[in-house]
């Protein structure tokens, strides 16, 4: 009988991580979507930005 508590103990526990888990997925992806939708509608923009996105490349050449 207190294998069996035990046992429920640990599985309620187990559900409610999971649960956890699945909503943290949920903001982190909702907030990212967010962020999308705002940086593609400032691209809809007549006007913007002229250096919107950095490029990998150094803006300066390196010194001798």
């Amino acid at each position: 009988m207190f294998e069996y508590e035990l046992q429920q103990i640990r599985s309620a526990e187990m559900i409610r991580a999971a649960d956890n888990y699945r909503m943290a997925r949920e903001a982190t992806r909702t907030r990212r979507a967010a962020r999308h939708e705002a940086a593609r509608s400032d691209h809809d923009d007549s006007e913007g930005r002229v250096n919107g996105h950095r490029s990998r490349r150094p803006r300066f050449a390196r010194a001798a």
